[in-house]
C-alpha cells in the first residue's frame, strides 16, 4: 500500500512539472486571476469557488484532458534511485544495442557528407531562402538531382540488428518455451498470447459492433452506424479525452475521425501553435540541412508513386521539414530508448540525423487535416506516442522487437505447419511482415482500412495490434502460402494488401479461427 502511494505520488509530481511548462497552465492561471474579480468569488470560500469556476467554465475538463495525454505517454515510474536510463529502457543490452544502431547511423550520414562534399547543415543565401518561400506550396514540382544521396538505412537492415539482438546474461536453453521458439527474434520477452490479447482487445469481439464490419449477425450495419455517430456527436460534445479514446476502439465514423483524434491526442487549435508552425517554416526556409534532401528523395520513392497519397506530395515535405527543426520533439527521448543526436552545428536548430528516422506514414493524415499546422500537431504527437517505437530498440510491449516476437509467437502456436513450411523453404514470415509493421502497414492498406487500423491503435493507447494484424494477414492467405517453394513466391502471395478489410481479419483470427 505504501509503494502504491509513493507511485502515486511520483506520478502526479511527475505530471504537474511536465504542466507547468505548458500554456494550458498559462491560461488556467490567468482564468484564475480573472475569476478573482468576480462578484461571487468570497474569500472565506476561495479554493472551492474557483475549482466550482474551472468547472462551470470548461477548464476543469481542459485540464482533465491534458493529465490523462500525459498518462498515456509516460512510463509507469521507476524506483527513485534508479538511473535515468532506466526509464529510457531498463535492460542494459537493449541500450548497447540502440547506441550501437545509433552509431551506424550516424557514421553512415558523416560518410555521405565526406562524399558528397557537403555540410550537415548550412545557413541559405537570401536568393535561395526567397526562392523556397515562393514555392512552398509547390515543392513536389521541384526535380532535384538526388541521384547520390543514399537511403541512410532499409528496412531489411535495421531488421538484421533486431535478429542478431541477444540476452548475454540468458542461455536459450534454460527455457522450455523460449528454447521452442524458431523464429528470428531470439530474445526472451513477455508477449501476449491468444486469450490475452482478446481480454486486452474485447471490444472487436464477434458480438461488439464495429465500423468496418459489411455483414453484423447481431445489427444490420446501417443502424449501428447511425447509432454509432450519435454517441460520437454527443463524446464530441463532451470533451472528454478518455470517453473519445474508448469509444474510437469501435472504429471512427469518417466525418468525426479528424476532431476524435485531436481530441484523444490533447490537441486544440490556439494562435500560438499556428505561430510556432510559422517559426518552423522559417527556420527550414533559412536553414538547409542534409536530411532536407534525404526527406525529398523518400517521399519521391515513395508517396509521390502511391495512387493514394501523390496529391498531398506538397503537405507532406512541409510537414517533415518543419518536424526536423522541431526540438519540442526532443521531450520523448525522457521515455524513449534512443538518444538524440550529439552533433549538430553549434547546437542551434534541432536534431537533423534524427529525422532519418522518420516513416513515410505523415501521408495517411493528410486525409484528415487540411491546415498545415493542424496536419504538423497531429503528426508530431502521433510519432512522439506511438511511431518512434517502431524506430527504435527497445522491450517496450508496444517497440518492434516486441512487436517481431508477438508475430511470430502467434503464427509458431497457432499457425504451426504454415510457420514451419515457410521456415523450410527459407521464406521466414518476418522477413515478408517486417516491412509492414515498420511502416504502420502504411502505403500497404487501402486508406479507409488503414485509418480504421490506426482508430485502434489510438483506442488502445498499444502498437500491439499491428503484430495480430499481420499474423492475420497470414492466416488469411495460409492455403495459397502452403503451396509456395521460396521466399519470392511467398513475397508474390503477399504483395498486395490493397483489397484486405482489416476489422474482419483481426475479429476473425482473434476470436473465430483460433481457440
Amino acid at each position: 500500500m505504501l509503494q502504491e502511494e509513493s507511485d502515486l505520488s511520483l506520478i502526479i509530481a511527475q505530471i504537474v512539472q511536465k504542466l507547468k511548462g505548458s500554456n494550458l497552465y498559462a491560461q488556467l492561471e490567468r482564468q484564475a486571476w480573472a475569476c478573482l474579480q468576480r462578484p461571487e468569488i468570497r474569500l472565506e470560500s476561495l479554493k472551492e469557488d474557483i475549482k466550482e469556476f474551472f468547472k462551470i467554465s470548461g477548464w476543469e475538463k481542459k485540464l482533465q484532458n491534458a493529465v490523462y495525454s500525459e498518462l498515456n505517454v509516460y512510463p509507469l515510474p521507476s524506483h527513485p534511485s534508479a538511473p535515468p536510463e532506466h526509464l529510457k529502457e531498463p535492460l542494459v543490452y537493449m541500450r548497447k544495442a540502440q547506441g550501437s544502431w545509433e552509431k551506424r547511423i550516424l557514421k553512415s550520414l558523416n560518410s555521405m557528407c565526406t562524399e558528397l562534399s557537403i555540410p550537415l547543415a548550412r545557413k541559405r543565401p537570401v536568393g535561395e531562402q526567397k526562392e523556397l518561400l515562393n514555392k512552398w506550396n509547390e515543392m513536389g514540382t521541384d526535380e532535384p538531382d538526388l541521384s547520390l544521396f543514399r537511403p541512410v538505412y532499409a528496412p531489411k537492415d535495421f531488421l538484421e540488428v533486431l535478429i542478431n539482438l541477444r540476452n548475454p546474461n540468458y542461455e536459450n536453453g534454460d527455457s522450455l518455451s523460449f528454447r521452442t521458439h524458431l523464429g528470428l527474434i531470439q530474445v526472451p520477452l513477455k508477449v501476449k498470447d491468444i486469450p490475452e490479447l482478446k481480454e486486452c482487445f474485447v471490444e472487436l469481439g464477434l458480438n461488439t459492433g464495429q465500423l468496418g464490419i459489411d455483414d453484423s449477425t447481431q445489427v444490420p450495419p446501417e443502424l449501428f452506424e447511425n447509432e454509432h455517430v450519435r454517441i460520437g456527436q454527443k463524446v464530441l460534445g463532451q470533451q472528454d479525452s478518455a470517453a473519445a479514446q474508448q469509444y474510437i476502439r469501435q472504429g471512427s465514423p469518417t466525418a468525426l475521425r479528424a476532431e476524435l483524434w485531436a481530441l484523444i491526442l490533447n490537441i486544440s487549435s490556439q494562435p500560438e501553435d499556428i505561430l510556432y508552425y510559422e517559426q518552423l517554416k522559417t527556420n527550414v526556409i533559412q536553414h538547409d540541412l542534409l536530411v532536407d534532401s534525404l526527406i525529398y528523395k523518400d517521399v519521391k520513392l515513395t508517396a509521390s508513386n502511391d495512387d493514394y497519397y501523390f496529391v498531398f506530395e506538397d503537405y507532406l515535405y512541409q510537414v517533415l521539414l518543419c518536424f526536423s527543426r522541431d526540438t519540442s520533439v526532443l521531450g520523448h527521448f525522457a521515455y524513449n530508448s534512443a538518444s538524440p543526436p550529439k552533433s549538430y552545428i553549434r547546437g542551434k536548430l534541432g536534431l537533423e540525423e534524427y529525422a532519418v528516422f522518420y516513416p513515410p506514414n505523415v501521408a495517411p493524415l493528410c486525409f484528415l487535416y487540411h491546415e498545415p499546422y493542424k496536419l504538423y500537431q497531429i503528426f508530431r504527437e502521433m510519432y512522439v506516442r506511438f511511431f518512434f517505437r517502431l524506430h527504435s530498440i527497445s522491450s517496450h510491449p508496444s517497440g518492434i522487437v516486441s512487436l517481431c516476437l508477438l508475430f511470430e509467437t502467434l503464427l509458431q502456436t497457432y499457425l504451426p505447419q504454415l510457420f514451419y513450411h515457410l521456415r523450410e523453404i527459407g521464406a521466414q514470415p518476418l522477413r515478408i511482415s517486417f516491412k509492414w509493421m515498420v511502416r504502420a502497414f502504411s502505403g500497404y492498406l487501402a486508406t479507409d482500412q488503414l485509418l480504421l487500423l490506426w482508430d485502434r491503435i489510438l483506442g488502445y493507447n498499444s502498437l500491439e495490434i499491428l503484430a495480430v494484424l499481420a499474423a492475420a494477414v497470414f492466416a488469411f492467405r495460409a492455403v495459397n502460402l502452403m503451396e509456395v517453394t521460396s521466399l519470392a513466391a511467398a513475397e508474390a502471395v503477399l504483395a498486395d494488401l490493397s483489397t484486405l478489410k482489416v476489422m474482419p481479419l483481426l475479429q476473425i483470427f482473434l476470436f473465430a479461427t483460433v481457440t
